[in-house]
């Protein structure tokens, strides 16, 4: 790079051209994309969502409407992504459409809830599905290594750890090396999908398909003795906010992109692109592999697949006893690419916080590969912790609502940035700006408002989380003027 244009460049962007390497094309941006998005849910949450809706309809709908969400967002986020590429992402945005403190609380909440418990459950699914081949990975009662009362240990637990651990250690080798792992995997997974899907419509039941469609619109919640309650005014929009919770946390991790944005040529280009065609790629498999569960399962088979697995349900139906099997090496492959790309992407956004004094030092720091190795390593200790407390899944319950709330907050940056600062440099805006920008904000604060009536388990104990921020702001920040 010519010395005039790297004077042009704002020091942030200097520093990070020095330090990180710029190795990622479209392909690896998009691999990311669709690899951290896609990890066992779209194998599992179609049963609470079909429980919570009660038809053929309303599942595909609510499949559709979280789509839609999602393509909205990133393609505001293409917007901020060409503004700020730099590693961060997300954070970045938040700090710079509010001030630091916001970001803070979203870098805070991702440390502690949203990327580690992510990785945390994406570990366990890996190991537990691994169970299917090696029965004593189930988690079960004769397979408890250590029974503490408040805590129990299962190999599935360890073998998540070791997961975790493993491809930490093969990403503080470099880029390269998680790059490599991202797209074979991610192209894999992407393939059996299709198979999958493709396999499943063509063993179509006609039958069980005239049946689930057959009165598809009307919205009912199905217990589990099979009688239904029809869901009408408020009721129906609390469930419809209930099975999205399920649909946004299996859409979510979309924006990872963003966090690696000093390691990606030319990003205010490819960043913007990846987020559009990885969100694309992955919400039409999405809807495709509902429309095939639909194919060949009926809707109470859907409700009431054993342990919610209804992709096991649907492959036993395409391929008999061996569909198990099918469904578990796709689904080992699945998690362990997703848990690649969500390490790979998360330590950045702790790298930038250190760098701005908010975070340990020692996360702000690049090792001879040009990665942040302390800061993987912190973030796979505390995804280790939350693999043996057991308690992932009830953090990842209130993830996705979490997440809405901090997307629409960095949606409205958009908003706020281009009225605080006009004169900024945007290669990309955003699409259908405001109206699909702001539609977006208003589905999603429809939906926050919805969880918190009827299902504030989901609610409130994320907020505490986000909120326990606050305090550890201040004293981050006094400890960051004492060093001075």
């Amino acid at each position: 790079m010519s010395e005039n244009v790297m004077t042009t460049l704002p020091r942030e962007e200097v520093r990070e051209e020095k330090g990180f390497k710029r190795s990622l094309g479209l392909l690896d941006a998009t691999m990311i994309v669709a690899g951290s998005m896609i990890g066992s849910g779209i194998f599992i949450v179609s049963a609470d969502m079909t429980r919570n809706l009660g038809s053929a309809g309303w599942l595909i709908a609510v499949w559709l409407l979280t789509g839609f969400m999602t393509l909205t967002a990133a393609l505001s986020y293409g917007e901020l992504s060409a503004m700020f590429p730099r590693a961060g992402g997300q954070y970045v945005y938040l700090k710079e459409a509010y001030n630091p403190l916001i970001g803070f609380l979203y870098g805070w909440s991702f440390f502690t809830v949203i990327q580690t418990g992510t990785i945390a459950a994406v570990g366990v699914a890996f190991s537990k599905f691994a169970g299917y081949f090696i029965p004593a990975l189930e988690m079960k009662d004769e397979n408890i290594l250590l029974n503490l009362g408040w805590m129990k240990v299962y190999p599935a637990q360890l073998v998540s750890i070791a997961l975790i651990t493993f491809l930490t250690w093969i990403n503080t080798k470099g880029v390269q090396g998680g790059k490599l792992i991202q797209t074979t995997f991610t192209v894999t997974k992407l393939l059996s999908l299709f198979g999958l899907i493709a396999f499943g419509l063509f063993m179509a039941k006609g039958d069980l398909w005239s049946a689930n469609w057959t009165d598809a619109w009307s919205m009912k919640k199905i217990n589990p003795s099979g009688d239904t309650e029809s869901l009408l005014g408020l009721a129906a929009f609390g469930a419809i906010a209930a099975a999205m919770v399920g649909s946004i946390f299996s859409s979510d991790a979309w924006n990872n992109v963003t966090f690696i944005a000093g390691e990606i040529k030319n990003p205010k280009r490819n960043i913007g692109l990846s987020l559009f065609f990885g969100t694309l790629i992955v919400t039409i498999i999405y809807v495709a592999a509902n429309l095939m569960y639909l194919s060949v399962l009926s809707l109470n088979d859907v409700a009431f697949a054993k342990s919610d697995r209804v992709a096991v349900a649907a492959a036993n139906a395409v391929f008999g006893n061996i569909g198990t099997y099918v469904i578990a090496i796709m689904i080992m492959i699945s998690t362990f690419g997703c848990n690649n790309g969500l390490i790979l992407a998360g330590a950045r956004v702790y790298y930038s916080m250190a760098n701005d004094g908010l975070f340990f030092k020692k996360a702000g720091k690049l090792n001879q590969h040009s990665v942040p190795e302390w800061a993987l390593w912190a973030q796979c200790v505390i995804a280790a912790v939350l693999c043996l407390s057991g308690r992932y899944g009830d953090l990842l319950d209130m993830v996705s609502f979490v997440v809405v709330i901090f997307y629409m907050l960095t949606i409205l940056g958009v908003f706020i940035l281009r009225k605080k600062r006009p004169d900024l440099e945007r290669p990309y805006k955003a699409v259908g700006y405001p109206v699909l920008p702001l539609l977006y904000i208003v589905m999603g604060l429809a939906f926050c408002i919805l969880l918190m009536v009827y299902k504030p388990a989901f609610t409130w104990p994320g907020l505490i989380i986000v909120l326990l921020g606050i305090p550890i702001y201040f004293v981050a920040l006094a400890s960051k003027k004492k060093a001075y």
